[in-house]
């Protein structure tokens, strides 16, 4: 009997609450600002979010944190519903900050009334520095000092647009000597004349992530508001709001945010990729985006079971890519199609074979008793991989060299008889025979070989474009290593090979099938193919190569 699998902290905190009768169920949210693309970092959070309403009969909200006008835009609103639905997910609710824009006036001019917050003329360095420091209280300046109505006023002629940008703001009146510095007077709406991509022109006020955040949570009756670390200083003004406004106790909890090794996840420093140029955008397969990772070839099952395993911490810690990579193996194996694909092509002549054609069967994935099989064209002429052959190998070298016999995949055993070179003394070909009796599967011939080479007809090869890609970053810890982290950009993490020659059934195959391509790694089509010439992605290697190499140093 398999040992039951522990919850984690936040699970505890659910069951506990569930079983005191504090909720009779859950709803969480899933909160993203829609100023960039998703990446691998809010996979974590959605999965959390979704799967725990899941596991206890709840809901999810899907809600766009859309607070800041002159950063937002439509685009990003439509990538991230893609990505959760890719994910395997649908919220119950799609909601908006700005929905809630009138509403979260209210509340603001109720702080006013109740004298919890006022109308400040103070510049932003000026109010930084009235703020004191971590071991100096602060101190009110005088503008604190105005009256309810007065207040009440001034903001009023805020909203219709009486005055400019950062010439006022409006603050909570908490505690200037507070040993969190977030309560000491946060600012709660500023001024931006900018045109919001659902309001348009209505405000000219906006109010701050932490005024709208926890009373968008409030109005929607999430239960568990579920955050990364960094927020826990923001936790006591998220309560003191709902406290203030007597509203629905949503409460919020902070788990650890994923940080990955040879990535980066801000979204500065991934816009910043973009703008300048050292990636196609932000799907490009070399960005940790879920587009980037979808265009790639990862599929949602392993982004959802490296979710899982990697699980919910209190602490910050660095996950190896590694194991990301890992888990889109074990599920590629699963399910992808194997298909031969030849990029550096060395022509091979099999002497001994009659001109035409032998139909061979091959299984389309031998993990999958149901996947079937595909005819592969074997003929006199075919093509193998350049460093397949060695004129001069050595030892325990064991795919093709003269006098030596590899088995062809699916095919039959050859042995090089001859090598053909031109006058420059480059091979241009081998001259091979083979063994009548030694066909796979049917092999009477008693002759055992240690090399398996794929292959592909010359006569029936379709041309193909490869694109191979590595990690972006060469530095394990790119984000916090020295200098600027564009230096540590990896210099080779695309090669592009336009010229390899890949088995006519791939001709065939459904846009959205996943493949191994036999000895070579695991592909995906790229939305860049072109009729005449499909175009694939590696999604990742057959081995963690990057594990080999640093065994070595």
């Amino acid at each position: 009997m398999s040992e039951e699998k522990s919850l984690n902290f936040i699970e505890e905190i659910i069951e506990r609450d569930l079983a005191e009768g504090k909720h009779t169920s859950i709803t969480t949210r899933f909160p993203p600002e829609p100023n960039g693309y998703l990446h691998i970092g809010h996979a974590k959070s959605i999965c959390l979010n979704f799967g725990l309403a899941i596991k206890y009969g709840g809901e999810t909200n899907l809600r766009f944190d859309d607070t800041n006008p002159v950063t937002e835009e439509t685009e990003y609103v439509e990538s991230i519903r893609n990505d959760v639905k890719w994910l395997g997910f649908q919220w119950a609710r799609e909601r908006y900050a700005s929905d809630y824009f009138d509403t979260l006036y209210t509340y603001a001019e109720q702080l006013i009334q109740q004298g919890d917050a006022y109308v400040d003329d103070s510049s932003p360095e000026e109010i930084a520095e009235q703020k004191g420091t971590p071991t100096q209280a602060g101190q009110r300046n005088r503008f604190a000092d105005r009256s309810v109505e007065e207040n009440l006023q001034l903001f009023r002629d805020m909203r219709d647009g009486k005055y400019p940008d950062g010439s006022r703001v409006l603050r909570a009146r908490i505690d200037m000597a507070s040993p969190n510095m977030i309560l000491r007077d946060p600012v709660l709406y500023r001024i931006k004349h900018a045109h919001h991509h659902r309001t348009g022109d209505k405000w000219c006020i906006y109010p701050m992530y932490d005024f709208a955040h926890g009373q968008s949570d409030s109005i929607e009756h999430i239960t568990h508001s579920i955050c990364t670390l960094e927020f826990i200083p923001h936790r006591d003004l998220y309560n003191w709001c709902i406290e203030k406004l007597g509203i629905f106790p949503s409460r919020q909890y902070e788990f650890a945010r994923l940080n990955m090794t040879y990535t980066v996840m801000s979204k500065r420093k991934l816009l910043q990729l973009v703008q300048e140029g050292f990636v196609t955008g932000w799907d490009d397969p070399r960005m940790p985006t879920i587009s980037g990772m979808r265009r790639r070839g990862y599929t949602p099952e392993s982004i959802r079971n490296f979710c899982e395993r990697i699980g919910v911490a209190r602490r910050e810690n660095l996950i190896d890519v590694g194991l990301l990579e890992f888990c889109v193996r074990e599920h590629l194996n699963q399910v992808a199609l194997r298909r031969m694909v030849v990029f550096h092509p060395l022509r091979i002549v099999i002497t001994t074979m009659q001109e035409g054609i032998e139909w061979l069967e091959g299984e389309n994935n031998p993990e999958d008793a149901n996947s079937g099989t595909r005819s592969i064209p074997f003929t006199r002429e075919l093509l193998i991989e350049q460093e397949d052959f060695m004129e001069v190998p050595p030892k325990k070298f064991f795919r093709l060299a003269p006098g030596q016999m590899v088995r062809l995949k699916h095919a039959y055993i050859i042995r090089c008889d001859e090598v053909i070179k031109d006058d420059q003394g480059n091979i241009t070909e081998l001259r091979c025979s083979h063994i009548p009796n030694s066909k796979s599967g049917e092999d009477t011939s008693g002759i055992n070989v240690k090399g398996t080479l794929h292959w592909v007809s010359q006569t029936h090869a379709i041309p193909i474009e490869v694109r191979l890609y590595d990690r972006l970053f060469r530095t394990e810890d790119p984000a916090n290593a020295e200098g600027n982290f564009l230096d540590h950009i990896h210099p080779d993490s695309q090669q592009i090979l336009s010229n390899a020659l890949a088995e006519p059934a791939l001709a065939n195959d459904p846009a959205d099938a996943r493949f191994q391509f036999i000895r070579m790694g695991y592909f995906y089509g790229d939305c860049d193919t072109k009729t005449d010439k499909p175009v694939f992605n590696r999604t990742v290697t057959l081995k963690d190569t990057w594990a080999k190499e640093a065994a070595k140093k």
